[in-house]
């Protein structure tokens, strides 16, 4: 894979309408985020438009609009996130990480269950 190209937290909330409502329009992005942002249009026409130049969303026009698209994979850029943070934030060490993270939260039997069963699956693929 390819450089993944940084994604703000701004354009995170842009990009998980595209991931799923793609394409869309411009105004159709706006609409999406009336409710959870205050942004003014521009803002997220602003957005938009870097993430076009990161090579993270594509275009067509349509009729008088511009209709965006994903040119990563939701996933693609979780993965990327995630490396990204288990390196600058924990050293690239994941059990330090997942020690940590199971220090700090209450976790239910249902979930220790859950972990318990990704970990078994984890054993026997390797």
């Amino acid at each position: 894979m390819t450089k993944m190209p940084q994604i703000s937290d701004t354009e995170w909330q842009v990009m998980k309408v595209v991931w799923a409502k793609s394409p869309i329009s411009a105004n159709q992005v706006i609409e999406s985020l009336e409710g959870s942002c205050n942004w003014k249009p521009k803002t997220i026409k602003t957005l938009l438009g870097r993430l076009v130049k990161k090579k993270v969303l594509g275009y067509h026009k349509e009729s008088r609009e511009y209709m965006y698209y994903s040119l990563i994979s939701e996933k693609d850029c979780v993965r990327a996130e995630n490396k990204s943070f288990l390196s600058r934030v924990y050293g690239g060490s994941f059990n330090i990480m997942l020690a940590s993270f199971l220090e700090e939260e209450n976790l239910s039997s249902s979930q220790i269950e859950e972990l318990r069963k990704i970990l078994e699956e984890k054993t026997k693929e390797s």
